[in-house]
């Protein structure tokens, strides 16, 4: 069963505009979110990370894969079948990071106090196949483990974040399992820990068209804190940024037919100035000569209504690099599709994203990165639509019967054209991003809409 995630909304009613088709309807300009990441609901803003993490493995050494422990700047750890990595080939922020190989574990000798959200970074090794791996936790000394969360893919050689909704009290120690891949190995970095002090406050729910309604995938925050899983909360859309990967980890958005007008492409793409001060600003340059479209995410036809609207859309932290073929064929198809079914008298709730890292764009042979490193390359674009008839309540009206479409595409430019050779799960997804999608919906609905492939 999935962690229910809490998700807060604070908004001022409409006011004074006759196009607000909802009872609850809020206007996004005058909306506040405030993510809620666990099951404390305790709000982002209060959440710490506890001292000693994130545990980054710059501190110690080890470099035999035989049993032993290391003491590091957050206590002593146990690496068996591990060792602490700095080859060129280990996936690390900064100079080191964990390398696992067979079914090795890595685990803490020590309890913290609380921990309501674990983020692990996390890549493949080198050019070694994908590995799965698994966070457990114990709360009495070792003595006893239980698993927390779902089973993570290793599949990108560019590090990736996975977050676990833990909202565990008193004292805990955690360890990471490779259950797969035999030899392959995989390495871990960035190892956070992080609790609320204490605040809580009562959740509620989100209003009807909140591009949040339907979760926070990955529990993305709105703080530095997390540079690979950063909560940006727009106008027109949401979406988690990663730094290092200079690109979305997923963006969420609602389509409802005030959405659709006539304003026309911008075309204004454009570095993205409210990214926090020093981090790398993704230009509309950046993507020039590498063979890949400035794929936009949440795409500029769904955001119609006005300039501003539009303009939104263009912004490079909304882009990610998209093979021609596949921006322009089966992907641009299946947007048309989903703006269709929206004039067609329902709304939408779409989430998207990509993974992976090592696509082939229109220069032919697998590209992993591009403007000299600083952007990657993803291996796989995916989306998710939810379809709903209008009308209001939106999270209550998804049922075991809503319609969900799911595609994961490869980011080629030899694919297939049709879009529906790509439709999937949403377990799918999840097991290949570690991310909790639908979250918000209730456990036994999501448990029935994420295990069937669309065939409409």
């Amino acid at each position: 069963m999935k962690a229910l995630k809490k998700l807060s909304l604070l908004a001022m009613l409409c006011l004074g505009l006759s196009a607000c088709k909802k009872e609850n309807q809020l206007t996004p300009e005058s909306s506040t979110f405030e993510q809620k990441i666990n099951t404390k609901a305790a709000t982002a803003s209060v959440q710490t990370v506890t001292a000693g993490f994130p545990e980054t493995f710059e501190s110690g050494s080890k470099g035999s894969y035989a049993t032993a422990s290391v003491t590091l700047s957050s206590g002593s750890w146990s690496l068996n079948d591990a060792l602490i990595g700095n080859l060129a080939a280990d996936a690390k922020n900064g100079s080191q990071s964990v390398r696992i190989r067979n079914t090795g574990i890595v685990s803490m000798n020590f309890d913290v106090n609380g921990a309501d959200v674990v983020t692990i970074a996390h890549a493949k090794y080198g050019t070694d196949a994908n590995s799965t791996w698994q966070l457990w936790y114990s709360t009495n000394g070792g003595s006893s483990w239980q698993q927390s969360g779902s089973t993570i893919t290793s599949s990108s050689t560019s590090l990736t974040t996975a977050t676990f909704n833990t909202a565990i009290s008193g004292n805990v120690r955690f360890q990471i399992r490779k259950i797969s891949g035999g030899t392959a190995r995989i390495n871990i970095d960035d190892f956070s820990i992080s609790t609320g002090d204490g605040t809580t406050t009562p959740p509620t729910t989100p209003g009807d068209d909140s591009h949040l309604l339907m979760g926070n995938p990955s529990n993305a925050v709105a703080s530095i804190t997390y540079p690979e899983n950063y909560l940006m909360e727009r106008t027109y859309y949401s979406s988690s940024y990663s730094k290092s990967r200079g690109t979305p980890n997923w963006v969420s958005w609602h389509i409802g037919s005030a959405d659709l007008g006539s304003t026309p492409r911008q075309d204004d793409f454009r570095s993205d100035s409210t990214l926090p001060s020093g981090w790398y600003q993704v230009s509309s340059s950046s993507y020039s000569g590498s063979g890949f479209d400035r794929g936009h995410n949440c795409p500029s036809a769904d955001r119609t209504a006005s300039v501003a609207a539009n303009s939104s859309t263009f912004l490079m932290s909304n882009m990610m690099p998209q093979a021609p073929n596949n921006n322009q064929g089966p992907w641009a198809d299946l947007e048309n599709y989903t703006r269709s079914l929206v004039t067609a008298g329902n709304e939408v709730y779409v989430i998207c994203g990509s993974y992976g890292s090592g696509g082939t764009g229109s220069n032919g042979g697998i590209t992993y990165t591009i403007d000299n490193g600083r952007i990657n390359v993803p291996s796989n674009t995916w989306k998710v639509i939810v379809v709903l008839p209008n009308g209001n309540n939106d999270l209550s009206r998804v049922t075991s019967s809503t319609r969900v479409i799911t595609v994961n595409m490869p980011n080629t430019n030899g694919l297939n054209t049709n879009w529906k050779t790509y439709r999937t799960t949403v377990n799918a997804i999840e097991s290949a991003t570690g991310y909790d999608l639908l979250s918000n919906v209730p456990v036994a609905v999501q448990n029935a809409i994420e295990a069937v492939t669309d065939n409409q």
